[in-house]
Order: structure tokens, then C-alpha cells, then sequence
């Protein structure tokens, strides 16, 4: 159901739309005949004419009896049988009054009855006025809704509409606004950030003492790194320390369906800057309008783009200066962007925005964790170290579905097991205890699982284990949750255990039943992927050798070509075939060393669909390495869905 708001506009329009159709589909009246003196004369020697009305000296309006009438309309082939009922009968033109009076007056001495004559001065009736005027009007009110429509889609500035099509739609941060303002105490983490970001307020704070040394501030400072890192919200920060105007827009802003708006954009933005300077300007997302001029040239003809790309280097850097602008922008592909955009005197400073570190996790749970009802005895260096490879988005994320976890089962506060809860729906989507599997399929995916936390369990550089369970998640049968160690670096000796592991649940299936299924697909996609970058990326491979055919730059002219030959490309197949065996073959070792416990585990599963940390060290003995906490859980390894 919906309900429909009153609007004045929808009135009128209803209103010039009845009259359009009144005026083109209503039932017209018959009109008057035309006629002329000779044909009315001998009407008024017949004793037909009733009055004769002359109107504006110059049309003559005959009025016929009913008698007259209705006899010459008796005749259905005539040019009188379309009379009309009501109003005058017949017209014509007359050249003079004086003439008509003389020849009426004649006319009339011979007729048997008598014949009125009036005159009337009278303008045109309503209706034809409308009907003169309503194409005027009906082009008047198109007009108007054109304007209105290109007012609400194009304009920009203040007031909008098509002649402020090429302003800027830049929004000017409200530094009184208490409700809106973030300062740096509401970014955890992000410490290197916030020092090099830090220097840039300073400046604007206390200019005269970096004037005083000669120095420069940069002109321009890029924020990079993954979504969901802090980059905007790092901006807004500056914004509420700086106390100087801040206006903040994004890439997309600038490309509009017209030629040359971007480019006017452009400089609109910059021009109110310089009148607002000192000020800092925005651009989120730059990487809409910062990509590399020429890249795929054959494949689009539009250029716009690039002029409006050309015009922000030009007011970046060109030969007008902009004194006391300085230029943030963010994106989360520096890899795209144009090399002149990068250079010194544009952005003089690449600031890396990276995924937290553990201690950082536990500062953004802080600032997320202030508005929650939380259990007095929570753990948050616990959630930290639960949550590798999370962004400050995905922990927000976390905390507002632990509360929501909490609300659903009715309790007082949110607690522990509710974090854990939030992030296990997160990683490996929400559990489906309801969907159809046989049993045959349950045993074979509890036996698959119970391959990867063996073999994880037992080789020591490969993730320790967390929990497994065969109870489906989204798309996945089963999952095994690991607790990945966050190191810097990797080794071909930590990879190859893990891929060993990975590989665990295939050799499982192979070794217990003595078929393959389809539950392999995410294992085999992972692997395949891993060790293709071992050998042409990382230079892993004994026989491709130390070489790296990867491209850090994302500005090869070979991207649609290999950057090898087809025999180096035949020599990295078999290299990755031969390592994929190599760690098959260790899997296949480590469940024929282990394969009792093993099957326990399985059975296990099978049992209470859940088994966790504790439950395989009983089973399977201490770990040889690091033992995570029972209560853990991310990085998910699940086994799919056919």
C-alpha cells in the first residue's frame, strides 16, 4: 500500500490536460453556414429571416425562423440540412454599413414580414481565446519541466538548475556542528597514518613556524589502502582538528553525462578553495577520475574522463599555484592511477592505510564496543586476537551482529559467545541446520573435514586449528576454522604445509571411501591460485628460478598478453603440478600415520556435528607448535556445495 502525497502540480496538470482534450475530442456544435448577400435576399423575399445582427462592421449574423428551418432542413441533400440548432444561421462579410443598410432596406420593403437589424461591438468568446493561447501555453509548461529536470539531475552549487550544471557539489564540513564533528580520538589504530596526516593540521595550526625554517607543506597527500580501512573516516578526522574550511567531494562527482562538465567542476572546486584558503579539500574515491590516460584507448572513444583528469593536474600543479589549498584524496586502487597524478608537487605523500594489527584491533573495538550493554567480565584483547585480517568496517560489523545476536535471544547484555556467534555468521555465513543431507553425504563430509584438522594438527608451520563442523553454513557443507599466525613473511615450507592441509580433505575422501566428490572445489580453487604465485610470483619454482612475472605497478603495457613464452608457461604447469603432488603426497602421509585418530574424529563429528580445540588434542595429542585459545574463530576453509 502506498498512500499519495497532495501536490498543486498534479492539479494543474490534470486541469491542462481536460482542456486539451475538451478543446481536440469534444463534440463540437454545427457551425453557421457561410453565405453572401445574394443568397440572404431572397430568404428575406421568402419571409425567412427573422433579424439581421451586424457585428463589428464588417460580419453579418443571419437569424432564420423555425419555420425557415425546419423547412429547409427537411431536405437531407441540401447544403441546409447542417443548420444549427441554436445561434445564428448564416454569416457573411459586408464591405460597408452604409452599402448593406441601402440594399437591406430595399431587401426588406418587398418582404411580407418584417426583418430587426442590430449592430454589436463584442470581443471573442473564452473559449476561442483558449484555444489561440494553449499551444503557447503548452510549450511554456514543457519548458518549465525541462529546467526543473535538469535542476534536480545536473545542477550543482547553491541553487541548482542548468545554468550551475558546471559547479562544483563539493559539501563544506560544518565545523559548529557537534553531532557531525570526528576528531582523532574517534580513529583506533592507524597510528603511522594519523602522524604523517597530524604534520598537514599542524601546519594549518601553526603555519609560521614551518615559514619561519623555509619549509613547505605537501601539497597533496594520498590515502591507500583496502576497503574498509579508515580512509574516509581519517578525512573526516582532519576536518574536525584543522578548524580551517574543508570541503569534501567525490571522484564520481565530476563525471556528468554533458561534455566539458568535469572539467569545469574541476575548476569551480578549486576556485572556491582558493577564496575559503587555508582549506583542505576531499576527493573520495579519485581513482573515478584519476586512471591512467590511455589505458584501453581502443576500446572507448570518450575522453572526458581525461580532460577532467587534465584539468586537475593542471590545478594541482600547473602554472597558476593554489596557495594554501591542500588536496587529500583516498582510493583503494593506487595501482590504476595515472603516474603524473603521483608525482611530487601533486601528492607528495602516499599514506598507507593498511588492515590492523592486534593491538590496533583492540583500540577500534574500543571506540565500537562505548554505545553496547556489554558483560562486565568481556575480554576485548580476546576479540582482538579472534579477528585477523578484519578491517575497522568488519569489526563495526561485528559488534552491531553481536548485538543483534544478543536482542534475538532476549539477554541483558551482549557477551562473549555472542562476538564468537557474529563472527562465525560473518566468515562463513548463517547456519542452514534444516537443509537436506543423506547420510552417505554427512559421513563423507565429516570424514573431509576431519582430514583437513588432522593433517593441520599434526604438520607445525601449517594454521592451527580452531574448530570443525559439518553443519552448513551459506554455501558451504562444512567449514574448519583456523587461527592464522600474523607474520610478515612466509616460507615455501610454511606453504607447503599449508597446502598440504588444504589438499587433506580431498586425500580423505580418496583414501576412506575410494572415490572423489565435488566437495573439493574450494580446496582445489585455493591451492591451484597459492602455488601459481609461488612459481611465477614469489620464484619458489626450481626449474622457472628466481623469477617474478608479477607487476606491483598495475601499469604493464602487457595486460592482455602473458609476459612469458609458451615454453616458460608449459614449465610454471608442470612445476605446479609437481608441487601440488608433492604436498598431496604429504597429506596422503600424515592420515596414514594418524588414520585412527582420524576416524574417531569423524566419528566424533559425526556425532555432535561440532568439535573444537580441546576435543582434537585429546584425540590426536598436543599440537608441536602453538596451541590456540578453545574459544577462537576466523579464517574459514569450507567445503562447498555442489
Amino acid at each position: 500500500m502506498f498512500t499519495l502525497r497532495p501536490n498543486m502540480m498534479w492539479l494543474w496538470t490534470m486541469i491542462f490536460i481536460a482542456i486539451i482534450g475538451f478543446a481536440l475530442f469534444g463534440q463540437a456544435p454545427k457551425e453557421p453556414l457561410k453565405s453572401d448577400w445574394s443568397e440572404v435576399d431572397s430568404l428575406i423575399a421568402r419571409g425567412m429571416v427573422s433579424r439581421i445582427e451586424v457585428v463589428n462592421r464588417d460580419e453579418a449574423l443571419v437569424y432564420l425562423t423555425p419555420e425557415a428551418v425546419a423547412e429547409l432542413s427537411a431536405n437531407g441533400e441540401s447544403r441546409y440540412a447542417a443548420l444549427p440548432e441554436q445561434g445564428h444561421h448564416l454569416s457573411f462579410q459586408i464591405g460597408s454599413v452604409e452599402t448593406f443598410r441601402g440594399d437591406f432596406d430595399k431587401a426588406v420593403a418587398l418582404s411580407p414580414t418584417d426583418v430587426a437589424l442590430t449592430y454589436d461591438n463584442h470581443r471573442r468568446g473564452w473559449m476561442d481565446s483558449l484555444l489561440t493561447w494553449l499551444p503557447w501555453v503548452f510549450f511554456i509548461v514543457i519548458w518549465i519541466f525541462i529546467m526543473r529536470g535538469f535542476g534536480r539531475s545536473g545542477g550543482g552549487g547553491a541553487g541548482g538548475g542548468i545554468m550551475n550544471v558546471g559547479k562544483a557539489r563539493a559539501q563544506e564540513f560544518d565545523q559548529d556542528d557537534p553531532n557531525r564533528k570526528v576528531t582523532f580520538k574517534d580513529v583506533a589504530g592507524l597510528e603511522e597514518a594519523k602522524v604523517e596526516i597530524m604534520e598537514i593540521v599542524d601546519f594549518l595550526r601553526n603555519a609560521g613556524k614551518y615559514r619561519e625554517l623555509g619549509a613547505k607543506i605537501p601539497k597533496g597527500a594520498l590515502l591507500v589502502g583496502p576497503p574498509g580501512t579508515g580512509k574516509t573516516l581519517l578525512a573526516k578526522a582532519v576536518a574536525g582538528e584543522a578548524n580551517v574550511p574543508f570541503l569534501s567531494i567525490s571522484g564520481s562527482d565530476f563525471v556528468e553525462m554533458f561534455v566539458g562538465v568535469g572539467a569545469s567542476r574541476v575548476r569551480d572546486l578549486f576556485e572556491q578553495a582558493k577564496q575559503k584558503a587555508p582549506c583542505i579539500v576531499f576527493i573520495d574515491e579519485i581513482d573515478a577520475i584519476g586512471r591512467a590516460r590511455g589505458r584501453n584507448a581502443g576500446f572507448s572513444g570518450n575522453d572526458e574522463r581525461e580532460n577532467t583528469l587534465n584539468q586537475l593536474l593542471t590545478e594541482m600543479d600547473g602554472f597558476q599555484t593554489n596557495a594554501g589549498v591542500i588536496v587529500l584524496a583516498a582510493t583503494n586502487r593506487a595501482d590504476i592511477l595515472d603516474k603524473a597524478l603521483m608525482r611530487a608537487g601533486r601528492f607528495d605523500r602516499q599514506i598507507e592505510v593498511g588492515l590492523p594489527e592486534i593491538h590496533e584491533r583492540k583500540q577500534i573495538f574500543d571506540v565500537h564496543l562505548r554505545k553496547l550493554k556489554l558483560d562486565p567480565s568481556l575480554d576485548r584483547e580476546f576479540l582482538a586476537r579472534q579477528t585477523p585480517g578484519f578491517s575497522g568496517a568488519d569489526i563495526a560489523n561485528v559488534c552491531n551482529e553481536a548485538a543483534l545476536i544478543a536482542a534475538r535471544h532476549n539477554k541483558k547484555f551482549v557477551a562473549k559467545e555472542d562476538f564468537l556467534a557474529a563472527i562465525d555468521r560473518i566468515i562463513g555465513g548463517l547456519e542452514k541446520k534444516n537443509k537436506v543431507i543423506s547420510p552417505a553425504e554427512k559421513r563423507t563430509i565429516a570424514f573431509h573435514e576431519a582430514g583437513h584438522a588432522t593433517v593441520s594438527w599434526k604438520l607445525k608451520n601449517a594454521n592451527p586449528l580452531i574448530k570443525v563442523t559439518i553443519i552448513p553454513r551459506g554455501k558451504a557443507l562444512g567449514a574448519a576454522w583456523y587461527l592464522p599466525e600474523e607474520r610478515q613473511i612466509t616460507t615455501k615450507e610454511q606453504w607447503m604445509d599449508e597446502i598440504a592441509a588444504t589438499l587433506a580433505g580431498r586425500v580423505a575422501e580418496q583414501i576412506f571411501f575410494g572415490h572423489l566428490s565435488t566437495g573439493a572445489l574450494n580446496d582445489l580453487e585455493r591451492v591451484t591460485k597459492q602455488v601459481y604465485a609461488m612459481v611465477a610470483y614469489y620464484g619458489m619454482g626450481s626449474k622457472v628460478g628466481t623469477i617474478s612475472y608479477y607487476d606491483s605497478t598495475g601499469q604493464s603495457d602487457m595486460a592482455f598478453t602473458k609476459p612469458y613464452s609458451e615454453r616458460t608457461a608449459q614449465q610454471i604447469d608442470d612445476e605446479v603440478r609437481e608441487i601440488i603432488a608433492e604436498a598431496y603426497a604429504m597429506a596422503e602421509r600424515t592420515i596414514a600415520e594418524n588414520r585412527e585418530g582420524l576416524t574417531a574424529l569423524a566419528e566424533l563429528l559425526l556425532e555432535r556435528e561440532v568439535v573444537f580445540t580441546e576435543d582434537v588434542e585429546r584425540i590426536l595429542g598436543k599440537r608441536e607448535g602453538t596451541t590456540p585459545a578453545v574459544e577462537a574463530t576466523p579464517a574459514v576453509e569450507a567445503t562447498p556445495a555442489e
